[in-house]
Protein backbone atom coordinates (compact mmCIF):
# COMPACT_ATOMS: atom_id res chain seq x y z
CA UNK A 1 0.00 0.00 0.00
CA UNK A 2 1.46 3.39 -0.98
CA UNK A 3 1.99 6.30 1.40
CA UNK A 4 -0.95 8.32 0.06
CA UNK A 5 -3.40 5.48 0.77
CA UNK A 6 -1.98 5.00 4.28
CA UNK A 7 -2.43 8.71 5.02
CA UNK A 8 -6.01 8.57 3.65
CA UNK A 9 -7.05 5.67 5.87
CA UNK A 10 -5.42 7.24 8.95
CA UNK A 11 -7.27 10.51 8.34
CA UNK A 12 -10.56 8.69 7.81
CA UNK A 13 -10.13 6.79 11.08
CA UNK A 14 -9.41 9.98 12.99
CA UNK A 15 -12.42 11.85 11.61
CA UNK A 16 -14.78 8.90 12.28
CA UNK A 17 -13.79 8.68 15.97
CA UNK A 18 -15.99 10.71 18.36
CA UNK A 19 -14.10 13.77 19.55
CA UNK A 20 -15.05 13.11 23.17
CA UNK A 21 -13.39 9.69 23.02
CA UNK A 22 -10.23 10.96 21.28
CA UNK A 23 -9.64 13.99 23.45
CA UNK A 24 -8.45 14.11 27.02
CA UNK A 25 -11.79 14.66 28.74
CA UNK A 26 -12.67 17.24 29.91
CA UNK A 27 -11.05 20.05 27.93
CA UNK A 28 -13.62 22.79 28.57
CA UNK A 29 -16.24 23.83 31.17
CA UNK A 30 -19.17 21.48 31.81
CA UNK A 31 -22.74 22.79 32.03
CA UNK A 32 -24.64 21.33 34.97
CA UNK A 33 -28.39 21.59 34.35
CA UNK A 34 -30.61 21.89 37.42
CA UNK A 35 -34.24 21.47 36.29
CA UNK A 36 -35.61 23.41 39.26
CA UNK A 37 -35.47 26.98 40.59
CA UNK A 38 -32.64 28.24 42.82
CA UNK A 39 -33.15 27.63 46.52
CA UNK A 40 -34.78 24.21 46.33
CA UNK A 41 -33.18 20.93 47.40
CA UNK A 42 -32.08 19.92 43.90
CA UNK A 43 -30.30 23.25 43.48
CA UNK A 44 -28.72 23.09 46.94
CA UNK A 45 -27.28 19.62 46.41
CA UNK A 46 -25.97 20.59 42.97
CA UNK A 47 -24.21 23.61 44.46
CA UNK A 48 -22.56 21.46 47.13
CA UNK A 49 -21.31 18.95 44.55
CA UNK A 50 -20.38 21.21 41.61
CA UNK A 51 -17.28 23.01 43.00
CA UNK A 52 -15.60 19.80 44.16
CA UNK A 53 -16.55 18.01 40.94
CA UNK A 54 -14.96 20.79 38.93
CA UNK A 55 -11.84 20.63 41.10
CA UNK A 56 -11.45 16.89 40.51
CA UNK A 57 -12.16 17.11 36.76
CA UNK A 58 -9.92 20.15 36.30
CA UNK A 59 -12.61 22.23 34.59
CA UNK A 60 -15.35 24.56 35.87
CA UNK A 61 -18.75 22.93 36.39
CA UNK A 62 -21.27 25.70 35.70
CA UNK A 63 -24.80 25.41 37.11
CA UNK A 64 -27.67 26.42 34.84
CA UNK A 65 -31.17 26.52 36.39
CA UNK A 66 -33.97 25.62 33.95
CA UNK A 67 -37.12 25.26 36.07
CA UNK A 68 -40.65 24.44 34.97
CA UNK A 69 -43.24 21.66 34.73
CA UNK A 70 -41.99 19.74 37.76
CA UNK A 71 -38.50 19.32 36.33
CA UNK A 72 -39.62 18.42 32.81
CA UNK A 73 -38.40 21.61 31.10
CA UNK A 74 -34.79 21.35 32.22
CA UNK A 75 -34.66 17.57 31.87
CA UNK A 76 -35.99 17.71 28.29
CA UNK A 77 -33.44 20.42 27.50
CA UNK A 78 -30.57 18.32 28.85
CA UNK A 79 -31.74 15.22 26.98
CA UNK A 80 -31.40 17.06 23.67
CA UNK A 81 -27.92 18.43 24.31
CA UNK A 82 -24.90 16.99 22.51
CA UNK A 83 -23.85 13.68 24.15
CA UNK A 84 -20.20 14.62 24.57
CA UNK A 85 -19.96 14.76 28.36
CA UNK A 86 -20.14 18.55 28.53
CA UNK A 87 -23.74 18.53 29.71
CA UNK A 88 -24.79 16.81 32.92
CA UNK A 89 -28.13 17.07 34.70
CA UNK A 90 -29.58 16.50 38.15
CA UNK A 91 -31.66 13.35 37.70
CA UNK A 92 -33.92 13.21 40.72
CA UNK A 93 -36.87 11.08 41.75
CA UNK A 94 -39.27 13.90 40.88
CA UNK A 95 -38.00 14.49 37.33
CA UNK A 96 -36.93 10.93 36.47
CA UNK A 97 -39.62 8.79 38.08
CA UNK A 98 -42.64 10.80 39.23
CA UNK A 99 -42.93 13.23 36.34
CA UNK A 100 -42.86 10.63 33.53
CA UNK A 101 -45.43 8.57 35.46
CA UNK A 102 -48.01 11.38 35.48
CA UNK A 103 -47.56 12.70 31.94
CA UNK A 104 -49.95 11.53 29.21
CA UNK A 105 -47.19 12.11 26.66
CA UNK A 106 -43.83 12.42 28.48
CA UNK A 107 -41.34 14.80 26.87
CA UNK A 108 -38.48 12.39 27.62
CA UNK A 109 -37.83 8.83 28.70
CA UNK A 110 -35.92 8.73 32.02
CA UNK A 111 -33.80 5.76 30.89
CA UNK A 112 -33.70 5.78 27.07
CA UNK A 113 -32.91 9.50 26.82
CA UNK A 114 -30.27 9.61 29.56
CA UNK A 115 -27.07 7.93 30.63
CA UNK A 116 -27.25 7.50 34.45
CA UNK A 117 -23.97 8.39 36.20
CA UNK A 118 -24.51 7.95 39.95
CA UNK A 119 -26.84 8.74 42.78
CA UNK A 120 -25.62 11.66 44.90
CA UNK A 121 -27.81 11.72 47.99
CA UNK A 122 -30.93 10.34 49.61
CA UNK A 123 -33.02 13.17 50.95
CA UNK A 124 -35.51 13.20 53.79
CA UNK A 125 -38.90 14.74 53.14
CA UNK A 126 -40.59 17.07 55.62
CA UNK A 127 -44.10 18.46 56.03
CA UNK A 128 -44.01 22.18 56.85
CA UNK A 129 -46.44 24.85 57.99
CA UNK A 130 -45.69 28.47 58.80
CA UNK A 131 -44.52 29.16 62.34
CA UNK A 132 -47.36 31.70 62.57
CA UNK A 133 -49.93 28.95 61.92
CA UNK A 134 -52.21 27.81 64.73
CA UNK A 135 -51.43 24.24 63.67
CA UNK A 136 -48.68 22.85 65.87
CA UNK A 137 -48.91 19.06 65.42
CA UNK A 138 -49.56 16.54 62.69
CA UNK A 139 -52.86 15.50 64.29
CA UNK A 140 -54.01 19.12 64.42
CA UNK A 141 -53.27 19.45 60.70
CA UNK A 142 -55.34 16.37 59.88
CA UNK A 143 -58.26 17.69 61.93
CA UNK A 144 -58.03 21.10 60.23
CA UNK A 145 -57.97 19.50 56.78
CA UNK A 146 -60.99 17.32 57.54
CA UNK A 147 -62.90 20.30 58.95
CA UNK A 148 -62.06 22.46 55.90
CA UNK A 149 -62.02 20.16 52.86
CA UNK A 150 -60.56 21.79 49.75
CA UNK A 151 -59.88 25.12 51.49
CA UNK A 152 -56.30 24.73 52.71
CA UNK A 153 -53.58 24.97 50.04
CA UNK A 154 -50.26 23.26 49.56
CA UNK A 155 -47.51 24.42 47.24
CA UNK A 156 -45.45 22.19 44.95
CA UNK A 157 -42.48 22.46 42.60
CA UNK A 158 -44.87 22.24 39.63
CA UNK A 159 -47.55 20.10 38.03
CA UNK A 160 -46.45 16.48 37.92
CA UNK A 161 -43.49 16.97 40.24
CA UNK A 162 -42.64 14.89 43.28
CA UNK A 163 -44.12 17.36 45.77
CA UNK A 164 -47.32 17.58 43.72
CA UNK A 165 -47.83 13.84 43.56
CA UNK A 166 -46.71 13.35 47.17
CA UNK A 167 -49.44 15.81 48.16
CA UNK A 168 -51.96 13.73 46.23
CA UNK A 169 -50.68 10.56 47.89
CA UNK A 170 -50.88 12.30 51.29
CA UNK A 171 -54.51 13.28 50.67
CA UNK A 172 -55.33 9.75 49.54
CA UNK A 173 -53.87 7.90 52.53
CA UNK A 174 -55.06 10.46 55.11
CA UNK A 175 -58.48 10.84 53.42
CA UNK A 176 -58.21 14.62 53.31
CA UNK A 177 -58.59 17.22 50.56
CA UNK A 178 -56.25 20.15 49.81
CA UNK A 179 -55.98 22.75 47.07
CA UNK A 180 -52.83 22.32 44.96
CA UNK A 181 -50.82 25.44 44.00
CA UNK A 182 -47.95 24.76 41.54
CA UNK A 183 -44.77 26.85 41.49
CA UNK A 184 -41.56 26.81 39.45
CA UNK A 185 -39.71 25.06 42.25
CA UNK A 186 -40.12 24.73 46.00
CA UNK A 187 -38.02 27.84 46.65
CA UNK A 188 -40.85 30.14 45.45
CA UNK A 189 -43.39 27.97 47.28
CA UNK A 190 -41.46 28.50 50.51
CA UNK A 191 -41.68 32.28 50.05
CA UNK A 192 -45.46 32.07 49.84
CA UNK A 193 -45.64 29.71 52.84
CA UNK A 194 -43.73 32.29 54.89
CA UNK A 195 -46.08 35.01 53.63
CA UNK A 196 -49.17 32.97 54.52
CA UNK A 197 -50.36 32.65 50.93
CA UNK A 198 -50.38 28.84 51.25
CA UNK A 199 -50.68 26.71 54.36
CA UNK A 200 -48.56 23.61 53.71
CA UNK A 201 -45.60 22.40 51.67
CA UNK A 202 -44.17 18.91 51.30
CA UNK A 203 -40.52 19.90 51.06
CA UNK A 204 -37.17 18.18 51.25
CA UNK A 205 -35.33 18.75 54.50
CA UNK A 206 -32.23 20.38 52.91
CA UNK A 207 -34.25 23.33 51.57
CA UNK A 208 -36.36 23.65 54.74
CA UNK A 209 -33.62 23.19 57.34
CA UNK A 210 -32.49 26.82 57.64
CA UNK A 211 -36.07 28.09 57.94
CA UNK A 212 -36.89 25.45 60.56
CA UNK A 213 -33.76 26.37 62.54
CA UNK A 214 -34.61 30.07 62.28
CA UNK A 215 -38.09 29.40 63.66
CA UNK A 216 -39.85 30.68 60.52
CA UNK A 217 -41.58 27.40 59.72
CA UNK A 218 -42.71 24.42 61.77
CA UNK A 219 -42.02 20.81 60.78
CA UNK A 220 -44.88 18.42 61.59
CA UNK A 221 -43.55 15.12 60.21
CA UNK A 222 -40.48 13.77 58.45
CA UNK A 223 -39.94 10.93 55.95
CA UNK A 224 -37.08 9.15 57.67
CA UNK A 225 -36.27 5.73 59.15
CA UNK A 226 -35.70 7.44 62.52
CA UNK A 227 -36.21 10.89 63.99
CA UNK A 228 -33.74 13.52 62.81
CA UNK A 229 -31.09 14.47 65.38
CA UNK A 230 -31.41 18.18 64.68
CA UNK A 231 -35.17 18.14 65.41
CA UNK A 232 -35.89 15.22 67.74
CA UNK A 233 -39.34 16.55 68.59
CA UNK A 234 -40.61 15.93 65.02
CA UNK A 235 -42.14 12.46 64.48
CA UNK A 236 -41.67 10.32 61.39
CA UNK A 237 -44.65 9.62 59.15
CA UNK A 238 -44.52 6.03 60.38
CA UNK A 239 -44.86 7.20 63.98
CA UNK A 240 -48.02 9.18 63.20
CA UNK A 241 -49.55 6.17 61.46
CA UNK A 242 -48.66 6.61 57.78
CA UNK A 243 -45.68 4.39 56.87
CA UNK A 244 -46.64 4.72 53.17
CA UNK A 245 -45.27 8.29 53.31
CA UNK A 246 -42.04 7.47 55.10
CA UNK A 247 -39.63 6.97 52.17
CA UNK A 248 -36.70 9.38 51.46
CA UNK A 249 -36.19 10.41 47.81
CA UNK A 250 -33.07 10.06 45.66
CA UNK A 251 -31.10 12.83 43.92
CA UNK A 252 -28.61 11.75 41.29
CA UNK A 253 -26.64 12.73 38.21
CA UNK A 254 -27.09 11.81 34.54
CA UNK A 255 -25.99 12.85 31.07
CA UNK A 256 -27.72 12.76 27.67
CA UNK A 257 -27.97 9.28 26.16
CA UNK A 258 -25.06 8.37 23.92
CA UNK A 259 -22.19 9.79 25.95
CA UNK A 260 -19.15 7.50 25.40
CA UNK A 261 -18.56 4.87 28.06
CA UNK A 262 -15.12 6.14 28.99
CA UNK A 263 -16.49 9.64 29.66
CA UNK A 264 -19.34 8.27 31.78
CA UNK A 265 -16.85 6.26 33.81
CA UNK A 266 -14.65 9.33 34.33
CA UNK A 267 -17.71 11.20 35.63
CA UNK A 268 -18.77 8.29 37.84
CA UNK A 269 -15.36 8.00 39.45
CA UNK A 270 -15.18 11.78 39.91
CA UNK A 271 -18.53 11.65 41.74
CA UNK A 272 -17.17 8.85 43.93
CA UNK A 273 -14.26 11.08 44.97
CA UNK A 274 -16.59 14.04 45.55
CA UNK A 275 -18.82 12.02 47.89
CA UNK A 276 -15.81 10.71 49.81
CA UNK A 277 -14.69 14.25 50.62
CA UNK A 278 -15.39 14.96 54.33
CA UNK A 279 -16.34 18.56 53.62
CA UNK A 280 -18.89 17.61 50.97
CA UNK A 281 -20.31 14.83 53.14
CA UNK A 282 -20.68 17.24 56.05
CA UNK A 283 -22.48 19.82 53.91
CA UNK A 284 -24.88 17.19 52.55
CA UNK A 285 -25.58 15.74 55.99
CA UNK A 286 -26.04 19.20 57.50
CA UNK A 287 -28.92 19.70 55.11
CA UNK A 288 -30.73 16.53 56.18
CA UNK A 289 -29.52 14.25 53.42
CA UNK A 290 -27.18 11.27 53.21
CA UNK A 291 -24.44 11.05 50.56
CA UNK A 292 -24.94 7.95 48.41
CA UNK A 293 -22.48 7.01 45.66
CA UNK A 294 -23.57 4.21 43.30
CA UNK A 295 -22.17 2.52 40.23
CA UNK A 296 -23.78 3.45 36.93
CA UNK A 297 -25.60 0.11 36.81
CA UNK A 298 -26.87 0.50 40.37
CA UNK A 299 -28.23 3.95 39.61
CA UNK A 300 -29.90 2.67 36.45
CA UNK A 301 -31.61 -0.04 38.51
CA UNK A 302 -32.73 2.57 41.07
CA UNK A 303 -34.35 4.70 38.36
CA UNK A 304 -36.07 1.68 36.82
CA UNK A 305 -37.43 0.44 40.16
CA UNK A 306 -38.60 3.92 41.17
CA UNK A 307 -40.47 4.37 37.89
CA UNK A 308 -42.32 1.12 38.50
CA UNK A 309 -43.15 2.18 42.07
CA UNK A 310 -44.59 5.55 41.03
CA UNK A 311 -46.52 4.09 38.11
CA UNK A 312 -48.19 1.76 40.62
CA UNK A 313 -48.92 4.68 42.98
CA UNK A 314 -50.40 6.77 40.16
CA UNK A 315 -52.71 3.89 39.29
CA UNK A 316 -53.64 3.19 42.94
CA UNK A 317 -54.63 6.78 43.77
CA UNK A 318 -56.35 7.22 40.37
CA UNK A 319 -54.30 10.29 39.56
CA UNK A 320 -55.49 11.98 36.38
CA UNK A 321 -52.50 12.27 34.08
CA UNK A 322 -51.63 15.74 32.78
Amino acid sequence: MNCKLIKYFLAAALYSTPYSVMAAYPEKPIQFVVPYAPGGTTDLIARVVAPKLGEILGQPVVIINKPGAGGAVGSAYAAKERPDGYTIVMAVESSHAVNPSVQKIPSYDPLKDFSPISNLANVLGVLDVSASSDIKTFDQLIRALKNNPGKMAYGSSGNGGYSHLFGQLFSSVTQTDMLHVPYKGLGPAMIDLLAGQIQVIFDNLPSSASQIEAGNIRALAVASPTRVKSMPEVPTYAEVGYPQLNTPSWFGLAAPAGVPENVLEILNQAVKKVLQDPGVMAQIEKQGAVADYTSRNQFTDMIRASNKQWQDIVAAIKFEKI
